[in-house]
């Protein structure tokens, strides 16, 4: 059985991230989010010890438009024609800054996957904007860390502190327990 080329897409014709770089207008992001789970990454930047134990978890501190802090784990969209590690990559540098030296993973195997649901009680994980699905990786960092976007500071604490109940609490849909699943994974 022979495969008729012309049928085929033409490599060069595929879109790239920069292609688009606003990706979607708010309009269009409302559309689709109102109709596809979107993809997502989320990431818990860490410091290891030499026997790669967890010695640090840096979690960002974020004001919401009422002025409320929170606490949140590095997030964002996945671009069309954007790789999992280019998505990964691209967002830690956003919020922790270009010389933080992320150890990207060599698998693109994340540690937990959340679904998040506009709607409370289908799942621990709520996002009122949408249905999304979170891809959740660990990745160590050995520079510094300089927040940028919206995030006010990058608070670094002892994987006991950022579990204590008092920080879990300061999580907004679920993250505080995604936090605590994803940390176990590894040891904390």
């Amino acid at each position: 059985m022979s495969i008729d080329t012309a049928d085929l897409p033409d490599p060069d014709d595929r879109p790239t991230p920069n292609d688009n770089p606003g990706w979607l207008s708010e309009d269009e992001l409302r559309f689709v989010r109102g109709r596809l789970p979107i993809v997502y990454i989320e990431a818990v930047p860490v410091r290891l010890d030499s026997l790669g134990r967890i010695t640090e978890v840096g979690l960002l501190l974020r004001s919401t438009p009422e002025g409320v802090m929170t606490r949140s784990l590095i997030a964002g969209r996945v671009r069309f024609g954007e790789t999992l590690r280019e998505a990964l990559f691209r967002h830690l540098e956003n919020d922790l800054g270009p010389m933080a030296f992320p150890q990207m993973p060599v698998s693109p195997v994340p540690t937990q996957v959340a679904e998040y649901f506009p709607m409370p009680g289908v799942s621990a994980f709520v996002d009122e904007r949408q249905h999304a699905v979170s891809l959740v990786y660990v990745v160590p960092v050995t520079g510094s860390c300089d927040p940028r976007q919206d995030a006010l500071e990058v608070s670094w604490m002892s994987p006991e502190e950022a579990l204590a109940v008092d920080t879990l609490d300061e999580f907004h849909g679920g993250r505080g327990q995604l936090l605590r699943q994803t940390l176990a994974a590894h040891g904390c």
